[in-house]
C-alpha cells in the first residue's frame, strides 16, 4: 500500500530537495507552498504523513500543526517538523503544537528516510487497529440488531398465538440451560437460543381460523397445522445468519420413534438441538395454564416425559432433563 506524503515548505528548493530524497521509495508525493494551502490539502487528500517546515510567512509550521491537531477529521495524521532552528525551545514548541517528530536542517537524507519509514509503519499499524476496532464495533451493533429482530419476531408470534404468551422466552432459556448441561459450546448455544425463540415462526403461515380454533381440528386442518415447520424452514432458510439456527424451527416436532413430522426423522437423525428442545417445549406446554385446561403439576408432567422416553424423546436427554429438574427443584426448595 503506497503512503502519501505531504511536503509543506514555502521555498521551491526545499520542496525539491525533499522530493529528491524520497524519490524511489515508493511514496506518493504531494506539495503545499504555505500554511493555508497545506490545511486545504490535508482535508482533501488526508496524507499518511506530513513533512512540515516551520519558518513560513503568514502562518508558521507550529500554527499549521496546531490547526491540524484541532480538527477531528485529520488530527491523527503524523507530522514531522523540519526546521533550521536548532534549539531546545523550538523542539518544545513543536511538541506542544502536536508534532510527532522534529528534524533540524540541514538534515541527513538517510536519517530522514529512516524516520519516515518508522512513522509511516506506525501510522499504518494504527489505522489497521482502528479499522479492526471499527469492524468489531460494527459487528457488535449488527449482532444486536439481529437479536432485536429475533426478539421482535418471537414476541409477535406469542401475541398472535394468545394461548402461549411468554412461551417462546421460557423455552429458549430452558433449552439453553439444558444444552449447557449437554456440553454444547457457546456458538451452538447462540444458535439454539435463536432457534428456540423462532420455533413456531412457521405458524405465521397457518390461517387464523385453524390456529385459533377453540375445538378439535379436522383431519384436513391438522394436515395444514403440521406444515408449520416446513413454513418456518421456507421463511428462515433464505436468511443466511439464521441458517445455523434452523434445527429447532424445522425439526422440533420430530419424534425419537420416527412418528413425528414434517419428515418422519428417527433417533439420531433428529438434530441434537431439536431433541433437547422437544422435551422443554412439551414440559412448558404441560406446566402452563391454557384456556382449555389448567397447568399440570410437575409430578404429572415429569411422569409423562418419563413415559415418552424412547417414543417421543431421546432417552439420554430425558435422563439429563430429569436430573436438571431435580437440581432446579432442590435449589428452589432451599
Amino acid at each position: 500500500m503506497t503512503s502519501t506524503v505531504l511536503i509543506v515548505d514555502d521555498e521551491f528548493s526545499g520542496r525539491q530537495t525533499l522530493e529528491s530524497v524520497l524519490e524511489g521509495d515508493g511514496y506518493n508525493i504531494e506539495m503545499a507552498e504555505n500554511g493555508m494551502q497545506a490545511l486545504e490539502k490535508v482535508k482533501i487528500i488526508q496524507p499518511d504523513v506530513i513533512l512540515l517546515d516551520v519558518m513560513m510567512p503568514g502562518m508558521t509550521g507550529f500554527e499549521v500543526c496546531q490547526r491540524i491537531r484541532s480538527d477531528p477529521q485529520v488530527a491523527e495524521i503524523p507530522i514531522i517538523v523540519l526546521t533550521a532552528l536548532d534549539d531546545r525551545e523550538s523542539l518544545l514548541n513543536a511538541l506542544k503544537a502536536g508534532a510527532d517528530d522534529f528534524i533540524t536542517k540541514p538534515f541527513d537524507r538517510y536519517e530522514l528516510r529512516a524516520r519516515l519509514i518508522g512513522i509511516t509503519k506506525l501510522n499504518r499499524f494504527h489505522k489497521l487497529v482502528q479499522e479492526r476496532s471499527n469492524l468489531m464495533e460494527a459487528n457488535s451493533q449488527l449482532l444486536k440488531a439481529y437479536e432485536a429482530t429475533i426478539e421482535g419476531w418471537s414476541h409477535a408470534m406469542d401475541l398472535r398465538d394468545r394461548e402461549t404468551e411468554g412461551h417462546s422466552h421460557r423455552v429458549a432459556e430452558m433449552t439453553v440451560e439444558l444444552a449447557e448441561r449437554f456440553g454444547l459450546g457457546e456458538d451452538e448455544l447462540v444458535q439454539i437460543r435463536r432457534g428456540a425463540l423462532l420455533h413456531d415462526m412457521g405458524k405465521l403461515g397457518i390461517p387464523d381460523h385453524i390456529l385459533h380454533k377453540p375445538g378439535s381440528l379436522t383431519d384436513e386442518e391438522w394436515e395444514t397445522m403440521k406444515k408449520h415447520p416446513q413454513f418456518a424452514f421456507d421463511m428462515l432458510y433464505r436468511i443466511e445468519y439464521l441458517r445455523p439456527a434452523m434445527d429447532i424451527p424445522y425439526c422440533h416436532h420430530e419424534k425419537w420413534d420416527g412418528s413425528g413430522y414434517p419428515r418422519g426423522l428417527k433417533g439420531e437423525e433428529i438434530p441434537v438441538p431439536a431433541r433437547l428442545f422437544a422435551i422443554v417445549d412439551v414440559w412448558d406446554a404441560l406446566t402452563s395454564d391454557r384456556p382449555y385446561r389448567s397447568a399440570w403439576s410437575e409430578e404429572k408432567a415429569l411422569a409423562y416425559i418419563k413415559e415418552q422416553s424412547g417414543r417421543h424423546f431421546d432417552p439420554d436427554i430425558v435422563e439429563l432433563f430429569l436430573k436438571h429438574r431435580a437440581e432446579k427443584s432442590g435449589m428452589n426448595s432451599s
